[in-house]
């Protein structure tokens, strides 16, 4: 019969659950999002010949590190809140599989790795605009969340940034074009941090996080601001093609996502129910990638 080497069956256990911790600290899936619409930026605004392929390489993994290492310093921050919370009890730092050092020379090392990459292989608009979006994550949104609702506000802007990066990562400055996806993904925010809000709002109160609007409260006033967020998206996602970025097609989609999503709203007017904050949650998950893609498939030459 084979014998099994207990010892190495420890070590690689030991190996992947370090991976995983590791991974769960720069909230991998959150980073990977946040580059993809870093990515989408480029592309919409890349008008070069020929494709500028160091340039989109470097923002995607530099963005990347950056993504990450904001996500880690905001594990670092609220680390004894996480232990609070259903949602952020099995992470790593609340488990203690990582050091309170190792979490902050790995967010460290990260940081300054994700910096240098958008330094050296895009330019220092976007790496300053990187570096602003991380401290504006890390030391604004993270403590005004139990400040007030408030933090929604100023953590749409860093969770804005990433098309913005992108656009200036490809052509070096800040547009009219710029500032559309930019505020497409601004005003998105709403709508989505408050569904999270709302579904969360019992582990968010252990924590003494105050995310939702119109006091804090789960009823009709708090549906209605997530509704008119919700509306704006209608008329910011006809831009791109008013002002020729993209196709009449992409603008024709924008629309039905748009209107789908809104509709999601009424339902919770309707009943102010968990259920209902649920599906709005999911649906700003599709709305914005279905969205983005759509620009990019029908990016204007």
């Amino acid at each position: 019969m084979p014998t099994v080497n207990v010892a190495d069956h420890s070590l690689s256990s030991l190996i992947l659950t370090r991976i995983k911790a590791y991974s769960d600290l720069i909230k991998l899936r959150l980073s990977a999002l946040v580059t993809f619409s870093a990515v989408f930026g480029f592309i919409l605004g890349d008008r070069g010949v020929s494709f500028g392929w160091a340039g989109f390489l470097g923002l995607a993994l530099g963005g990347f590190l950056i993504s990450g290492a904001s996500g880690a310093a905001n594990e670092i921050m609220e680390r004894d809140l996480d232990k609070l919370m259903k949602r952020t009890q099995n992470r790593p730092l609340p488990l203690q599989i990582i050091s309170l050092q190792e979490a902050y020379w790995f967010t460290s090392l990260v940081a300054l790795l994700g910096i240098f990459l958008l330094w050296f292989f895009t330019n220092p608009l976007t790496t300053w605009l990187g570096i602003l979006s991380m401290v504006l994550y890390v030391f604004a949104y993270t403590p005004l969340k139990r400040v007030g609702p408030i933090a929604v506000f100023v953590g749409a802007i860093p969770g804005a940034m990433p098309p913005l990066l992108g656009w200036t990562a490809a052509t070096g400055e800040i547009t009219y074009e710029a500032l559309i996806i930019f505020g497409i993904q601004f005003i998105w925010q709403f709508p989505h941090f408050w569904a999270i809000a709302w579904v969360s709002d019992e582990d968010y109160k252990r924590a003494g996080f105050k995310l939702l609007p119109s006091g804090g409260g789960q009823d009709l006033n708090t549906a209605i601001q997530i509704m008119i967020y919700t509306l704006f998206l209608l008329p910011l996602g006809l831009l791109p093609s008013y002002f020729g970025l993209t196709g009449l097609n992409s603008g024709i989609v924008a629309t039905i996502c748009g209107v789908l999503f809104l509709a999601q709203t009424f339902s919770l007017m309707r009943d102010c129910s968990r259920k209902s904050a649920l599906k709005i949650m999911f649906g700003s998950f599709l709305y914005l990638p279905i969205v983005q893609i759509a620009y990019l498939l029908d990016k204007m030459p």
